[in-house]
């Protein structure tokens, strides 16, 4: 068994349970992609938080680079320092996201090869229900659910970009290599849930569907915490014009 494989196995065991307690193949699917969300939800925010830090620290680290840029090792020392002295880890985003990634993989080979992963034989025969207006959950959908994805998944790296979360996105260059991403990805989403199972590609609809909402509560946690560094250079510059007069 492969790497992708051993992921996939356990979280077979999940959806197999899940069908066991609930009859339907889909909805089985559904609350299997809930549980996966709200666990990962730790993970995002983590991601999210550590991302919206080193956004803000963005013309601090440009300060130093152009002051330091004919001294790496006096630029790395002082980057180091405003890290310490802004607490902020520039690895902190990355455990979360390869955690995500691992088990993004897991779902998507078995969601891909269900057959290959579910314990049962009872969901050999369940992968292929219908649901909706899909007659056959093991093949794929033309064109409803896989535009369905897409849009779910230009809202949500759209909302990611406007509000800062994504990384890479002060240099010009990289907002141009971020716009293409935008379209472009979502554009990909689209062919690629045509040729998948729709049961993949209703577990990644509605995987960014939920991403929407956790996206407009992170927005409000970054505003939150930009008021209150706001609030804080306020503060600090009070406390100098009172100690100089």
């Amino acid at each position: 068994m492969d790497f992708f494989g051993i992921l996939a196995t356990p979280l077979g065991w999940i959806l197999t349970w899940l069908y066991d307690m609930v009859g339907n193949y889909a909805i089985a699917l559904i609350i299997l992609t809930l549980i996966v969300k709200l666990c990962l939800y730790p993970f995002y925010k983590k991601q999210i938080l550590s991302t919206a830090g080193m956004s803000e620290m963005g013309p601090k680290l440009q300060a130093i680079q152009r002051q330091y840029a004919d001294d790496k090792e006096m630029m790395n020392q002082k980057m180091t320092e405003l890290y310490k002295e802004e607490g902020v880890n520039p690895m902190a985003g990355c455990l979360p996201m390869i955690i995500q990634m691992i088990v993004i993989m897991g779902l998507f080979t078995l969601l891909r090869y269900p057959l290959k992963y579910v314990p049962s034989e009872s969901m050999y025969f369940a992968v292929h229900e219908s649901f909706l207006w899909i007659n056959d959950l093991a093949q794929p959908d033309p064109w409803i659910l896989p535009i369905l994805a897409g849009i779910a998944t230009f809202a949500s790296f759209y909302m990611s970009q406007q509000n800062g979360a994504m990384p890479g996105q002060a240099p010009n260059s990289s907002n141009a290599m971020m716009n293409v991403m935008k379209y472009g990805f979502p554009i990909m989403i689209v062919w690629l849930a045509k040729t998948y199972a729709a049961g993949l590609a209703t577990y990644w609809f509605l995987s960014q569907f939920i991403q929407i909402f956790y996206n407009i509560r992170f927005n409000q946690i970054r505003r939150k915490m930009k008021e209150e560094a706001e609030a804080k250079k306020r503060g600090k510059k009070h406390a100098k014009a009172v100690a100089r007069t």
